[in-house]
């Protein structure tokens, strides 16, 4: 049995005259009474049936929108040709049709701009895939692996594949646990990240290391987290800070060369604590620049005032701008004032309303040209207001804006690497310090005496980790540190922790015993693929969109009804 000669994206005008077999999915039925016109639909493309009612009136007489049919014809010259096809110059005359499946009715429309909704769409994905901007992304996300097995294969990175079925590990969140059936009350815990596995695989002797690997964590779910996840996890050994920084800016650069044929700047590096300072935010999103101002430009003298500014779109008009206007007053009971400028070619201010020349005389227009970098055809909102609402609302106005100036879809890509983070940081519900990022981050140099010898007991705020986190446009794409490698060390810091020598034994009494068999020095980094290919694709905004199968925002899968009771037969089985 034959089901297709081509698929349905490879025909051309040449190859008019053939016979041909096709087999696809109905796309579109278009009845004109002898005449009726079909768009056929597989995996590789769309291409136009044309079918003679009086040929096959007893075939077609049921047929309904994806239907899976089989067709015999021959390629024909297309009268209207169709610009938006690869296939737009040609058509199928069918001599001979046949059902190979029939459909549903559909639970919303097989195309690129569905009428379903989230919760529709993730209970049928399997529909949703048919359609090609999800098929797409799928497409992207496999070419994207390849292009990172590949990348690092030929810079010496071993790809390995680490357990799945591990014991507890303090890494931050909860894990998942996994009732063991033949060891009763024992459980295993799903991974939150290979980290441990890949620090011994250093000892072990394993220069570079590397996995596009699945991790968990049980957390609350947001839009742009899932709680099953994927990332790109890698580690070298005889490594430092800077070379790290380097050699893995160099990988994200090639990435988007190579999957975007976009060429990236040299990636801005700043300091936590001035990137606070400056943003208000660990992640900033240096496309559409948010500053505090208040404390940074000294003409200014309200509570709390933030910046926006909205680069190169002064094509933005009138009625654009005063919905910004309008979405940001109606928290009027956080918002003072609000006011907009716009920096026009010949460099100098237009004020929509003349008071606010007064108000922004050139002292300050100096300054905020400085701090902002502005260049013409910039615009900049500026509001004022109480800094825990307006801090609390600022994603919402951010989200707005960006959905108006439709932001995600420019191709615009700005990368920060964040440095010199904390090492501990004070759990106030615990009452005790806690790693800011993980318990294995090695302290900067100049602080591990100090941590050694007990001296910095009471003042751990002031320690900063060999630690870095790779933002782009206010997406936190990657986290990784220098590790210790130091067992002594090590030991302290879990102490620091509140750890005592029994909890330390018992859950990392393996790893603190690898260190006495000359562990080298390393250190790594891991990005969330989910959320690179997200960034890369416009598709922050909903990160599923680029998963195949993800959990919705309650980390459910509502197509398997996942997760789900146990029965009394299987809870007594696993001796719950």
């Amino acid at each position: 049995m034959i089901y297709r000669t081509h698929n349905c994206e490879e025909l051309r005008i040449e190859d008019i005259g053939k016979v041909v077999i096709l087999s696809g999915w109905i796309q579109k039925l278009r009845d004109l009474g002898s005449l009726i016109f079909i768009d056929l639909r597989d995996y590789y493309g769309i291409i136009q049936l044309t079918v003679l009612k009086n040929k096959l009136q007893n075939t077609i007489a049921n047929i309904e929108k994806e239907f899976l049919i089989r067709v015999h014809g021959e390629v024909k010259k297309r009268k209207s040709i169709n610009y938006n096809l690869s296939t737009g110059k040609i058509e199928i005359l069918i001599s001979k049709l046949e059902i190979l499946n029939h459909s549903a009715q559909l639970p919303f429309t097989i195309e690129n701009k569905t009428d379903g909704n989230e919760e529709n769409r993730m209970k049928y994905r399997y529909l949703d895939i048919r359609r090609a901007p999800i098929k797409n992304n799928l497409i992207f996300r496999h070419k994207i692996s390849l292009e990172i097995r590949n990348f690092m294969s030929k810079n010496n990175f071993l790809e390995i594949e680490t357990p799945i079925l591990i014991n507890s590990t303090s890494e931050g969140a909860r894990n998942f646990v996994v009732p063991s059936r033949i060891l009763p009350k024992k459980f295993y815990h799903l991974p939150q990240s290979p980290q441990l596995f890949k620090q011994l695989l250093m000892i072990g002797g394993i220069d570079k290391y590397f996995q596009i690997v699945k991790c968990f964590r049980d957390e609350d779910p947001r839009s742009d987290r899932q709680i099953e996840f994927t990332q790109i996890d890698c580690e070298m050994s005889f490594i430092e800070f800077d070379d790290i920084l380097l050699f893995f800016e160099h990988f994200i650069k090639h990435l988007f060369k190579k999957m975007k044929n976009i060429e990236l700047n040299t990636f801005k590096k700043m300091t936590y604590y001035d990137v606070l300072q400056i943003y208000g935010t660990n992640n900033p999103d240096l496309r559409i620049i948010t500053k505090l101002l208040q404390n940074h430009i000294k003409y200014l003298k309200k509570d709390f005032i933030i910046g926006i500014n909205i680069p190169n779109y002064f094509h933005l008009n009138n009625s654009q701008i005063e919905y910004i206007l309008q979405y940001i007053k109606n928290y009027n009971n956080v918002i003072d004032n609000v006011l907009w400028i716009k920096y026009l070619k010949n460099k100098t201010f237009f004020f929509p309303k003349e008071k606010w020349k007064i108000t922004l005389h050139n002292k300050i227009l100096i300054q905020l040209i400085k701090y902002f970098e502005l260049q013409p055809e910039d615009i900049l909102f500026i509001i004022c207001g109480k800094q825990n609402h307006i801090m609390k609302i600022l994603p919402l106005i951010q989200k707005k804006i960006y959905h108006i100036v439709n932001i995600n879809k420019c191709n615009i890509f700005k990368p920060l690497w964040i440095i010199d983070y904390p090492l501990f940081t004070w759990d106030i519900e615990k009452q005790k310090y806690t790693s800011f990022h993980h318990p294995f981050t090695s302290p900067k140099q100049k602080d591990i005496v100090l941590l050694l010898n007990n001296n910095i007991t009471n003042n751990l705020n002031n320690i900063l980790s060999q630690s870095y986190d790779l933002v782009i446009n206010g997406v936190e794409i990657g986290s990784g540190s220098i590790r210790i490698h130091n067992q002594k060390l090590q030991k302290k810091i879990f102490q620091y922790l509140g750890l005592s020598n029994t909890d330390i034994e018992s859950e990392f009494g393996f790893f603190i015993k690898s260190f006495q068999y000359g562990t080298p020095p390393h250190g790594g980094i891991a990005f969330g693929l989910d959320r690179l290919i997200a960034v890369m694709l416009g598709e922050i905004d909903n990160m599923k969109n680029v998963i195949p199968f993800p959990k919705n925002n309650y980390g459910q899968d509502i197509m398997t009804n996942s997760p789900s009771f146990l029965t009394a037969e299987k809870i007594k089985e696993l001796h719950l």
